[in-house]
């Protein structure tokens, strides 16, 4: 079987739905991956081969991505002439979708195969799509089956029209790195050089600085908290919260650490005692299924996909969205309540090992795309 991916984005530019194409095909056998996606810096090769996929980059620079259905569907039918593929693989209903859905035009034969991933809100994504509707609502409806990473996503490619199958397989952890066992004097040296003091508790956060995931709420909710607030990533709202952590009062309580990889963001995760991100849209929100397996207790917002996987009081806490008292209170409820605050910990990892598993979720990719 050959799979032909559609990708605004890959390694090294990484993000959930990236990082998800690269553990699943990573873990597949008898399928032959290609991919075309953007040459995002203009630094990449453009024929690459990364773990299983030949990755073919196009464009130049960002503003590729504005091009890119033109570009790509080019691509993607000279190596259609030549490669002759079973399934084209569209990540995400965005620029890749259109690709997906004008290839699937040109050459019905081969199945259409959706993935959605998307985080943003379903307002903030019609209003960037007003002026193409039609196309965009298609992009659902032509697919020969969709596999969304939540409930609240599946829903979505229903209300477009979507009447096909619909498989919700979610994102996954990579449990070896997240629950890695880090000795004492690691984390301690860590935090010595963060400059936290042993009795500070530490809030974590990792998250892309955007209107979405809400980290400014987590800044206004630690006025009155003694605790070190780790915010890990970044995005372009960074200078907007660093003004308003600095307008608050509470710049000395907040580290802006920017990106940091994710085979050394466990560490990170291990030294601090409770993840936090009081998110205004969601996906599903990987980040809290790795803190999970890191051994951290979580408190997010009831928004998206989250409630796929947090239930309040058993494996976590919800607070309530744009509310900094109440995400206050309930991280102030974690502080003081170590029974809790372990109960959601135990309950949050054996979630994921049981769920989130890479190799299970890769094995039900499999299924679908031989299914198609």
């Amino acid at each position: 079987m050959k799979v032909l991916i559609v990708s605004l984005a890959y390694l090294p530019f990484i993000g959930g739905a990236e990082l998800a194409v690269k553990e699943i095909t990573d873990r597949i056998e008898g399928i032959d991956f290609d991919m075309v996606t953007v040459n995002l810096d203009k630094k990449q090769k453009s024929i690459e081969q990364i773990g299983k996929i030949k990755v073919y980059r196009i464009g130049n620079g960002w503003l590729g991505k504005y091009f890119f259905p033109w570009q790509a569907l080019k691509k993607a039918t000279e190596l259609q002439t030549e490669k002759k593929y079973d399934v084209v693989w569209a990540v995400m209903a965005n620029q890749a979708g259109i690709v997906a859905l004008k290839f699937k035009e040109k050459f019905p034969e081969v199945k259409y195969l959706l993935t959605l991933q998307e985080g943003d809100s379903l307002r903030r994504i019609w209003s960037r799509t007003w002026f193409m509707r039609k196309t965009y609502k298609n992009i659902y409806r032509k697919a020969d089956q969709i596999q969304a990473i939540s409930t609240y996503l599946a829903k979505r490619a229903t209300s477009y029209g979507f009447k096909g199958k619909i498989e919700i397989i979610p994102n996954g952890v990579d449990l070896e790195s997240f629950k890695k066992v880090f000795l004492p004097a690691e984390t301690e040296a860590l935090r010595q050089k963060l400059g936290i003091l042993p009795h500070e508790k530490v809030i974590i956060t990792t998250s892309r600085l955007v209107f979405k995931n809400g980290i400014d709420t987590l800044i206004k909710a630690i006025k009155e908290l003694p605790v070190k607030v780790l915010i890990i990533g970044s995005g372009s709202w960074e200078i907007k919260l660093k003004s308003l952590a600095q307008e608050l009062g509470v710049r000395d309580k907040i580290l802006f650490l920017g990106y940091i990889d994710q085979k050394n963001l466990p560490i990170y995760l291990k030294m601090s005692d409770i993840f936090v991100r009081p998110s205004r849209s969601e996906g599903l929100g990987s980040a809290f299924l790795e803190a999970m397996a890191a051994g951290l207790a979580v408190i997010g917002t009831k928004v998206g996909g989250i409630p796929d996987f947090l239930r309040d009081g058993e494996n976590g806490l919800f607070c309530e969205v744009n509310n900094p008292s109440d995400l206050s209170a309930k991280i102030q409820i974690l502080l003081n309540d170590n029974s809790l605050r372990q109960k959601l910990i135990d309950n949050g990892s054996q979630l994921v090992v049981k769920d989130y598993d890479w190799q299970k979720i890769a094995l039900g990719m499999k299924d679908i795309f031989q299914s198609l």
